[in-house]
């Protein structure tokens, strides 16, 4: 019988492929919002994909293509600062456990 190898989170993720959709970005920042409550910060650190960054000027800059879709940023952003929906279809993160 094989014996159970359980990897690294990282590893694991690591195994995950992507079919992006160059077109249109499914994660939209209210910049001025953001700006104003300050949120660039929180969405760095709840991020388990670290999508977001806070830019030199301030902004909040957006690496949608190594979204994981889980959508812990929607939730915890105040309403307004965020638009968010999962890719179009066929686009995505393609999850190789599932």
């Amino acid at each position: 019988m094989a014996q159970l190898v359980i990897e690294s989170v990282p590893a694991r993720l690591a195994g995950n492929t992507y079919n992006l959709d160059e077109e249109e970005s499914h994660i939209e920042v209210n910049q001025e919002l953001a700006r104003t409550l300050g949120v660039g910060p929180l969405l760095e650190r709840i991020c388990p994909a670290h999508v977001y960054s806070v830019e030199a000027d301030g902004s909040v800059g957006v690496e949608y293509a190594a979204c994981l879709e889980c959508g812990t940023c929607l939730a915890m952003a105040p309403a307004g600062v965020l638009k968010w929906h999962y890719p179009r279809g066929s686009f995505g993160i393609m999850f190789r456990e599932g």
